[in-house]
């Protein structure tokens, strides 16, 4: 099962050339992660401080293998020095995953070991 997962960070002012060093690092590390897809960075047109990085796994399992990496916590933790709020990670699986669970197969997301 395909997992995406948003990552919203708000970039503090002045910090953006450390921020965008940081997170190419970060992208850098997941990329010879297990189950790691791709990944993309999206900066708001609206608001500049604003950036979304949207990432694709194999599955759930691999998505919070890295999320708990301690390599990746380090690289996490200078990433919220240079932010003005606290990241936000919203895991995502495809419409068609809802409607087999529906169906009552598989069980739901928060009970398996994906």
């Amino acid at each position: 099962m395909i997992v995406k997962v948003i990552i919203k960070r708000d970039v503090a002012d002045g910090m953006e050339k450390d921020f965008f060093s940081q997170l190419k690092n970060l992208r850098f590390n997941a990329m010879d992660q297990k189950g790691y897809i791709s990944g993309e960075t999206l900066i708001c047109a609206e608001n500049t401080n604003k950036v979304v990085v949207i990432s694709k796994w194999e599955t759930l399992k691999d998505w919070n293998n890295w999320k708990n990496n301690d390599q990746r916590i380090e690289i996490d933790a200078r990433l919220n020095e240079l932010q003005v709020n606290p990241t936000i990670y919203e895991p995502y699986v495809f419409s068609k995953y809802k409607v087999a669970a529906e169906q009552g197969f598989p069980l739901p997301l928060q009970n398996q070991q994906l």
